[in-house]
């Protein structure tokens, strides 16, 4: 093993800058890329990121380019840390660069929205199936992670070495990270846990308890390996750190985008309103839309409460009727609808 690795970090969000952050602590060597090269420039001479993460210097060893040429010529690896809705169109400029050979980070949390994609699917789609890949998800705000605050994720991939590579170059006393194989099942519990968080925020926006968004967290995870094992995922993932481990810092923390989208609705205020106070992206409002578009595929899915997430979001369905919709369901069985047997041994 080398003692360190070249890291470009595409996305120059405040994920994208944790990542690049945690790679230089590692001894790495660090390109971020920023598609704006006026903030790029600002970035290079204020070292810090004042829109996405506000308080934390960059160190002056952290490389900042507005040149996508530069920052994927020069990695060995390169972190795809762009929110949903705009990673295929940097995929498709990438293409044209040479980026064989090198292995791929996704750290990007969502479904795109009409091909109901997951972003793995779409780097494949775009680039080809030859990529090295490896998923990187888990809980972990940025704020906290740049802060050097103890944080666990795992890294998901079909290629054991690389994510093993990814395992051992990513590191350090702050950022411990896990391997498993289950690429389907991290990205849908880094997705659609964004969903239920919105949800788990329009509790606290009606100024409901903890009992009430304790029952909905857990009826989240059924939602969530429900949805999976449609799509292929392992249930098991759904109960390790990219699933329940993301869902409790994402319904819980001060931090959360997707927290306070549903906090605001749940005050009464609209999605416009609401967007447009937001620097950063709340992924769970795409991912909801494309989790109904995914539902329609399977007429006998249950997945009531991000049903109502999607309704309050683009049907302007009041948070009061969506839980009333949720309390008035004809009670039954706790684990109806939920097959126990995805969980004995084979």
């Amino acid at each position: 093993m080398r003692d360190n690795i070249r890291v470009s970090v595409l996305g120059d969000g405040g994920w994208g800058t944790a990542l690049a952050l945690v790679n230089t602590r590692r001894g790495n060597k660090v390109c971020l890329w920023s598609v704006s090269p006026a903030y790029a420039r600002y970035l290079d001479e204020k070292r810090e990121n004042s829109k996405f993460l506000p308080g934390i210097k960059l160190p002056k060893t952290l490389h900042i380019t507005s040149n996508l040429d530069e920052a994927v010529a020069t990695a060995d690896v390169i972190v795809l840390a762009i929110p949903t809705r705009h990673l295929r169109s940097v995929l498709i400029r990438l293409k044209k660069l040479p980026y064989q050979g090198k292995i791929f980070v996704s750290a990007t949390k969502g479904i795109e929205n009409k091909t109901c994609l997951r972003p793995s699917e779409v780097v494949y789609h775009v680039l080809g199936r030859s990529v090295r890949l490896v998923v990187l998800s888990g809980p972990s705000h940025a704020e906290e992670v740049a802060r050097k605050i103890p944080t666990l994720m795992v890294a998901a991939s079909k290629d054991s070495k690389a994510a093993e590579f990814v395992q051992e170059y990513f590191r350090d006393p702050q950022f411990r990270v896990y391997v498993q194989s289950d690429v389907v099942g991290v990205e849908l519990g880094g997705a659609l846990k964004n969903v239920i968080a919105i949800a788990a925020g329009v509790c606290d926006g009606l100024k409901f308890g903890d009992n009430t968004k304790a029952g909905l967290m857990t009826r989240g995870i059924y939602e969530m390996v429900r949805l999976g094992v449609k799509l292929g995922a392992n249930p098991g993932t759904f109960f390790g750190l990219s699933g329940i481990g993301d869902l409790i810092t994402t319904c819980s923390s001060r931090h959360g985008r997707n927290l306070y989208v549903g906090r605001e609705l749940g005050k009464g205020r609209t999605m416009k309103a609401i967007l447009g106070k937001m620097a950063m992206v709340a992924e769970g409002v795409g991912t909801a839309l494309s989790v109904r578009q995914l539902s329609g595929k399977y007429p006998d899915l249950q997945l009531p409460i991000m049903d109502e997430v999607y309704k309050m979001l683009f049907k302007n369905k009041s948070p009061r009727d969506a839980v009333s919709t949720l309390l008035s369901r004809t009670p039954y069985d706790e684990w109806k609808a939920f097959n126990l047997s995805y969980f004995k041994s084979k």
